[in-house]
């Protein structure tokens, strides 16, 4: 682990200082646009550079592992959907396919864990293990399994940022993994079981209490503390939140922007924070998700989503929504005139006697 955290160090505070002051010079009111001035502000920040250069391309990663804790009843689809999604994935049918063609984002798909045999289909095969083990009665993954997982994922998010790619988003696919999600945000917030346990992809009433309790068995059983991160990841992780923590770590190694999607990815945020605080300074929060971990989650890393839709789909669908709302905020700070090059006076000037204008 201590190759992968060495080289993450904290946002540059002088590209942020310098993008704030620019801010100022620009023709507009002073914090008019709002949040995509603090977006912007946080982008110089990561990449060390004022005015960052726009943010493209960019590529989503949709990381995909099986859930052995299935077998308790916590999803009404059957385990064999991730590998059939894969295949949508490849095909280019999904959501989130249909959302990266429209806003030029490219898709990686990962095997981190499927438990079916996906050897077939054109995405990167990087299978660690064929799904987890059932997460409420037995630690869901050995340390080792969760470090080869945490690797593919910063290795492969430095060989895109080499392949040029200048925004990495997070996506993700697995029948179950909001219940592993649940727990991993438990452990990290503090938060109870039924805080953070949701309906996932849309179970009713009683399995959603039946979900709530193996959450809850899940942390009784295993007490991991939150200063754990390694086994959090053992104890409850998928295979794809320990590449998606890897992944986010990677970007924060590589000074490039990391768009994150829902719960999933939130839960993947909260360890990669565990592991190194600076990590999340490398974070923008594409959506909140309508599973209700991750406002948790989002509050604790202390990220505000750019979009709030009601979403629940992962994939990445989120995370590519917000990626037009992210490059427009880079532009407005590296393109628009200030108000000495256009020739304007401000308000500021004004008051103090200048000529202004209306």
């Amino acid at each position: 682990m201590e190759e992968f955290l060495a080289g993450i160090g904290p946002a540059d505070e002088t590209a942020m200082r310098a993008a704030t002051e620019r801010q100022l010079l620009l023709t507009k009111p002073a914090g008019s646009l709002g949040v995509l001035e603090e977006l912007s502000i946080r982008i110089a920040g990561m990449t060390g550079v004022c005015p960052p250069a726009v943010p493209t391309p960019a590529v989503v990663t949709v990381f995909a592992a099986d859930h052995g804790v299935h077998a308790q009843g916590v999803s009404p689809w059957p385990q064999e959907v991730t590998a059939a999604m894969l295949a949508n994935f490849a095909a280019g049918g999904a959501a989130v396919n249909a959302f990266a063609a429209n806003n030029r984002v490219d898709v990686r798909v990962v095997d981190v864990g499927v438990a079916s045999d996906v050897e077939g289909l054109d995405i990167v095969h990087a299978k660690v293990r064929a799904g987890t083990r059932d997460l409420s009665v037995e630690k869901a993954l050995s340390e080792d399994e969760v470090r080869a997982a945490i690797g593919i994922g910063f290795e492969l998010a430095g060989k895109l940022v080499g392949d040029g790619y200048r925004c990495l988003l997070t996506g993700d696919m697995g029948i179950a993994n909001t219940t592993a999600s649940a727990a991993l945000i438990a452990t990290f917030t503090g938060a109870t079981a039924a805080d953070v346990t949701g309906r996932g992809t849309g179970i009713d009433d009683a399995t959603l209490a039946h979900k709530t309790d193996i959450v809850a068995t899940a942390l009784a059983l295993h007490e991991v503390p939150a200063s754990d991160p390694l086994g959090a990841l053992a104890a409850y992780g998928g295979l794809e939140h320990a590449a998606l923590a890897g992944y986010i770590m990677g970007g924060a190694a590589h000074k490039v922007p990391v768009i994150l999607d829902g719960v999933i990815a939130g839960a993947a945020a909260l360890v990669a924070q565990a592991f190194h605080p600076a990590a999340v300074e490398y974070c923008v929060a594409g959506h909140r998700s309508a599973e209700p971990g991750h406002a948790v989650a989002l509050k604790t890393l202390g990220l505000s989503p750019l979009v709030d839709l009601d979403l629940r789909l992962g994939e990445g669908t989120g995370a590519v929504l917000a990626y037009p709302i992210l490059t427009c905020a880079v532009r407005a700070l590296a393109e628009m005139a200030t108000f000495e090059s256009a020739g304007i006076t401000s308000g500021e000037d004004d008051a103090a006697g200048g000529d202004g204008v209306a």
